[in-house]
């Protein structure tokens, strides 16, 4: 498929019910193009990780997804040996009879018996999308080791050898600056913030997302969801939790917002008990 403009692909993203703004559009267009990994940071909930989804959708190719988390390693996002299937190959060997050392220590660290993680999936796939979500969840070391790897998409494993990408996949990486990833990475990257959408946008999201929604409800939910994101809440709500919000009211039966619809399915909306109870005494909810 041929992606020659930014608007082709916006179209293309529309077409899988993902709106789009022009710049978020020419900025994965741009990594698309240039072969540079996306740098996406923002709120949680605004749609990074459902951009990277619908890219895939859009190439035609596998999604293999890194969640980052505090204490991930290398070796849990590169490679690991298979130690049981290893093991039952010894035992099968020795109850045949084989004795040759050398032979059986060059079968055991065959490639069959080597388990890959996301980033070898991502290197050894072509096309692949690899999404390294939250990748401001992981700790400076494995920031440096990704960067390592970012830069020339191969990895070295001991008894095989160098395995390079024939074809560097598309790259997303998504912050929601819980810290402040390094620079060396950033520069790596094309950067792009997403914010919250605005209204026009969120309305027609939710009316995209959920056909069975009415012009009325989508307008009062993102008039909703606006005032809560300008308050002092601990989580505003993102664009995943408008959605979430109004499948709710829309299961209960609701084709309107009103204050005592919303106080009751407000879990779909704000997490916290405190929030709630501020968007409740303050009259945050009135449509």
């Amino acid at each position: 498929m041929e992606i020659d403009s930014p608007e082709t692909l916006r179209g293309l993203l529309e077409q899988r019910d993902y709106l789009a703004d022009p710049g978020l559009a020419t900025a994965a267009f741009l990594a698309l193009r240039m072969g540079r990994p996306l740098f996406l940071e923002g709120a949680a909930g605004v749609g990074k990780t459902e951009l990277a989804k619908t890219l895939a959708a859009v190439l035609g190719a596998p999604l293999i997804r890194l969640q980052c988390y505090e204490g991930l390693d290398a070796a849990q996002a590169l490679y690991d040996w298979d130690f049981p299937r290893q093991l039952l190959h010894l035992k099968a060997a020795e109850a045949a009879g084989i004795t040759d050392v050398k032979a059986l220590e060059g079968e055991i660290y065959d490639r069959r018996f080597l388990i890959a993680r996301p980033l070898l999936q991502a290197i050894e796939s072509h096309p692949s999308v690899l999404l390294v979500d939250e990748i401001d969840r992981a700790d400076d070391e494995f920031e440096a080791f990704l960067l390592e790897v970012l830069s020339d998409f191969s990895i070295s494993i001991p008894e095989l050898g160098t395995i390079r990408a024939a074809s560097p996949p598309l790259v997303v990486l998504t912050s929601n600056r819980t810290r402040e990833v390094h620079d060396a990475l950033k520069r790596r990257c094309l950067y792009h913030w997403l914010d919250h959408p605005g209204f026009d946008l969120e309305v027609a999201i939710l009316l995209r997302r959920l056909p069975a929604c009415t012009a009325v409800l989508a307008e009062q939910v993102a008039k909703v969801a606006a005032r809560l994101r300008g308050a002092d809440l601990l989580k505003p709500p993102g664009i995943a939790e408008t959605i979430d919000w109004a499948e709710a009211l829309l299961t209960l039966g609701a084709d309107q917002l009103n204050p005592e619809m919303a106080a009751v399915t407000l879990g779909a909306a704000l997490k916290y008990r405190e929030d709630q109870q501020t968007a409740i005494r303050n009259g945050l909810l009135d449509a």
